[in-house]
């Protein structure tokens, strides 16, 4: 019997976990935290028959028990590829890989669409998998957003999910490094901006990392209005890439499949296929998510009627600029996942202004600048909050921010505040985008999100 050791009692680390288990292999768990939390997930893990070790530091003191019979280290992407314990482990032999990896051997031989980039790629996946789906496509959805990767793997392995006809996996940085053998038949790249910079080391690296996967699709469709990416144009070779471009189709040595023209229509060349505002969702930005999309679902077979359709009836991403309707006649939006500098910045772009800012959590390394100059266009006070707050308040009043900047523990009374400031102010809209991580306060943005969701909701009521 094999041995395999996961590192990680996480949802990744568990769907790894049960998928090994299920597949045969002995399996042991390693977990630092020793938290309530952690051992309820361990006692469910161990009345499956696997080992679950708690207390245990990612050190290589923690693995010399199976050190000479084990036969992979599987890890969740939150651990970083080139932690040294996991380089101690490689120098020794030791097959380390990460849980999208896992999942790729159990479902490589069903048709996958890889979907990376800084910002959109949630969207872009929820999106694509309504789309799909509303064609009659079995199309799950998976990685950072629906199931993990090995969730996924696990239903399909045990009968719980319906084969796919495709999968649609989001894949982020951290997922593709730890897992190079994936080859999407269609890869789909966003957005890059610098991002996860404090793990990667240089945006070189970090590009480097999302260009590998889209090198290795059979099909890559590229956003041709991200400068970063578009300015790699001359150099994607001979290989199949598709170009989209919200802008009318000019001729150039490599030709758009997907533009708007002038008259607002979605084109494929000289095709007219729908009006472009098929897809109620504000903002630039999006127009080149649906795009995608659409190059996608054309090539996974789909009718431009049928793309329409789905695109008509798609309610929006949770956490990301999502309406949660009024207070006192004011709008009010959650774009929790907007965890960096340039995510802020699309969502200060797409609400209605004069707009009450609410950000703060656990800061990043990146370029500020742009999100600063939008504070000054579109908003007329920012209520901090987190961690980072003192951080952010810095950088604003140094970019002589002539509006109120004020600061509050968390959510609990930024919020109050915040709607407060709006009524006095008469502004547009109150919007939650924080520009930073939520780990300083919250296990990942979705709580944060819905943690403002009720705050709202009761304010609401009241």
């Amino acid at each position: 019997m094999t041995l395999s050791v996961v590192v990680g009692l996480g949802r990744s680390g568990i769907g790894a976990a049960r998928l090994l288990k299920t597949q045969g292999s002995r399996v042991v768990v390693l977990e630092q935290a020793e938290s309530e939390e952690c051992r309820q997930r361990s006692a469910g893990l161990r009345a499956q028959g696997i080992e679950v070790r708690l207390g245990q530091p990612l050190e290589i003191t923690s693995f010399e028990p199976w050190i000479d019979e084990m036969d992979q280290v599987v890890i969740s992407p939150g651990i970083s590829w080139t932690h040294p314990t996991l380089e101690a482990l490689r120098k020794r032999g030791v097959n380390v890989k990460g849980e999208m990896a896992l999942a790729w051997e159990t479902l490589s031989e069903r048709p996958w669409i890889g979907i990376t980039g800084t910002n959109g790629k949630t969207t872009v996946t929820h999106l694509l998998h309504h789309v799909l789906s509303h064609g009659g496509l079995v199309a799950p959805m998976a990685g950072n957003v629906g199931f993990s990767a090995a969730e996924l793997a696990l239903g399909c392995l045990e009968g719980s999910t319906p084969q796919p006809d495709w999968v649609v996996m989001e894949m982020s940085s951290y997922q593709i490094e730890a897992a190079t053998a994936v080859a999407p038949r269609i890869g789909i790249w966003t957005t890059l901006t610098p991002d996860h910079l404090e793990r990667h080391g240089s945006l070189d690296a970090y590009r480097a990392i999302k260009r590998g996967l889209l090198e290795r699709s059979e099909l890559a469709i590229l956003n041709g209005d991200d400068p970063d990416i578009s300015s790699t144009r001359s150099s994607w070779g001979q290989g199949r890439v598709n170009w989209v471009s919200t802008g009318p189709d000019h001729a150039t040595s490599t030709p758009v499949r997907l533009h708007v023209n002038n008259e607002g229509w979605v084109c494929e060349g000289e095709r007219n296929l729908f009006v472009a505002d098929a897809l109620a969702m504000p903002g630039a930005h999006n127009l080149q998510n649906m795009l995608l999309v659409t190059a996608a679902a054309l090539e996974a077979g789909l009718r431009p009627e049928t793309i329409e359709s789905a695109l008509r009836c798609f309610e929006g991403v949770p956490h990301r600029l999502e309406s949660l309707g009024s207070v006192q006649g004011i709008p009010v939006f959650n774009d929790s996942k907007a965890t960096n500098y340039d995510a802020a910045a699309v969502g200060l772009r797409s609400v209605p202004g004069p707009v009450v800012l609410l950000a703060g959590g656990q800061t990043k390394q990146g370029d500020a600048q742009s999100w600063l100059e939008l504070l000054h266009e579109r908003s007329s006070a920012v209520v901090l909050f987190g961690a980072g707050a003192d951080e952010l308040r810095c950088l604003i009043e140094a970019s002589a921010f002539s509006g109120d900047v004020t600061i509050h523990n968390g959510l609990d009374e930024a919020v109050p505040h915040a709607l407060e400031l709006a009524r006095q102010q008469k502004a547009a809209s109150v919007l939650l985008s924080p520009a930073c991580a939520s780990f300083d306060q919250y296990s990942d943005f979705e709580a944060r999100g819905n943690h403002f969701r009720e705050l709202i909701e009761a304010r609401k009521s009241h």
